[in-house]
């Protein structure tokens, strides 16, 4: 018996000793500063841990952040995609272990020259993997996977229905973002299916919004719909701050698309940033510890919708849930 022990306890030292021997190496590129894309790559950082693979003990991160905040003209465009260019460079003359991407525009204008170097990579933070070369919404192309945003925007209007009946023009407003034109886009498509119908406004990034929601009102919207996008976090939430505070000063109900810690919609339903990471921290795992290839591993999405309310709002605007509604939803955290 002492013998079976000793060797069960000699080939397990073997396993820990071999496992903790080994060093990764990841570099991550990003495209644009906000603060929902932190969660992302917590949330990657996270997953890894779980698996054993810690930054600071075995694992090296080097993370590439390109600033697109701004409004960019053409040439500034230029000089965006230059840049997104050099950086995938860097990452390659690196030679990690694995690339990790976040944003549309790091996946999509870096993914080649990672891949043809022969890196893995794993994307997150994309609302549309087709578009950064994925060969459908479920399945990968070889060298890359990850995992993506996309929610049918019929279940999120859906819910929004079932908070407010009687929404008969929606009013959204978004930037050039490629994730919140396929959202708005999308959107307007699928809701004459419950019966009401949505219009859009398209407004620079450095674009004040309550101009853009001024001139909706003025067309007779009766609600608001944020979308996924980018221009809602930028400057700590300028705009996501903003529209709220027009919402609440025209008595109007807004639902947010994005889940952001900001007082002022009915609900709040959208993807989680961090989890969605952590998904794709699962696939990195994978390729890591298993050696399994990119292109076998299925893109990933949020399959759970997360759905919270701010209770002041739900009160204020007079609003019941129906017992549907009320059994998903939760009552979210904000800052004030």
């Amino acid at each position: 018996m002492k013998k079976i022990l000793f060797t069960f306890l000699f080939v397990f030292a073997l396993v820990q000793q071999g496992s903790a021997g080994q060093q990764f190496h990841i570099e991550v590129l990003q495209v644009s500063n906000i603060e929902l894309f932190d969660m992302t790559y917590n949330g990657f950082l996270e997953e890894l841990a779980k698996h054993g693979i810690i930054e600071g003990e075995n694992l090296t991160v080097n993370r590439h952040v390109i600033d697109a905040d701004a409004d960019a003209s053409l040439w500034e465009k230029v000089g965006i995609l230059f840049k997104i260019k050099n950086a995938a460079s860097a990452i390659v003359d690196a030679k990690p272990d694995l690339v990790f991407t976040i944003s549309t525009p790091a996946t999509k204008y870096s993914r080649k020259k990672i891949v043809d170097a022969g890196i893995p990579l794993v994307f997150s933070a994309v609302a549309n993997p087709v578009v950064v070369g994925c060969k459908s919404q479920e399945v990968p192309d070889v060298g890359f996977t990850g995992a993506t945003l996309y929610l049918d925007p019929l279940a999120l209007l859906t819910l929004s229905q079932m908070a407010v009946p009687g929404i008969k023009l929606m009013g959204m407003i978004h930037s050039d973002d490629d994730n919140a034109i396929a959202f708005a886009e999308e959107s307007q498509r699928k809701a004459p299916q419950l019966g009401f119908t949505i219009v859009t406004k398209q407004v620079k990034k450095s674009d004040p919004v309550k101009p853009a929601a001024a001139e909706l009102l003025a067309a007779g919207i009766d609600s608001i719909g944020v979308p996924l996008d980018t221009y809602y976090g930028l400057k700590d939430s300028l705009a996501g701050k903003e529209i709220l505070d027009f919402a609440r000063e025209n008595n109007m109900p807004l639902f947010a698309y994005m889940n952001y810690p900001i007082a002022g919609a009915v609900l709040y339903i959208g993807p989680d940033f961090k989890y969605v990471g952590g998904l794709s921290g699962k696939q990195a795992a994978q390729i890591l510890l298993e050696g399994k290839k990119p292109e076998d591993l299925p893109i990933l999405k949020q399959e759970e919708l997360f759905v919270f309310t701010d209770p002041a709002t739900v009160e204020r605007l007079g609003l019941t849930f129906p017992e549907a509604l009320t059994n998903i939803v939760k009552p979210a955290k904000f800052v004030r």
